[in-house]
């Protein structure tokens, strides 16, 4: 089950629902041992794959490069820039570049009219 609180903006003065989350982080050593519960691989490869996986993205990322994993969704960058721009691409440069973000997109399924039917990581099962 999902929890929200109830939380009002002071923009506008209105309420909204906020997504919250409940008790401690899920652990490396808790989804090792879930995984290894639900497949034929021991825990302490689960264990070993899931401790390198961090690695693995940050250098494929470091190349530039997208990473999609199926049934979790995609990695990649985006760049926080300073200032208001440039008026040429000549004048664009990296020393803009103020912060980067990982950014990440949950896989998800349509139907045939094109709507989001499934979206990996949002369980069915989850009610408010």
């Amino acid at each position: 089950m999902a929890f929200f609180k109830k939380v009002k903006q002071k923009i506008n003065g209105k309420w909204y629902p906020r997504a919250v989350t409940v008790g401690k982080p899920v652990t490396t050593d808790q989804v090792a041992d879930r995984l290894s519960q639900i497949s034929t691989v021991s825990r302490a490869d689960t264990f070993a794959v899931l401790k390198d996986l961090g690695r693995v993205l940050a250098d494929y990322m470091a190349q530039g490069r997208t990473v999609k994993l199926e049934g979790v969704g995609t990695f990649y960058y985006t760049a926080n820039a300073s200032g208001k721009g440039a008026d040429t691409a000549e004048e664009v440069s990296a020393k803009q570049i103020t912060g980067v973000r990982v950014r990440f997109i949950p896989e998800s399924t349509r139907t045939t009219g094109n709507k989001i039917a499934t979206r990996s990581l949002v369980s069915n099962e989850v009610f408010w």
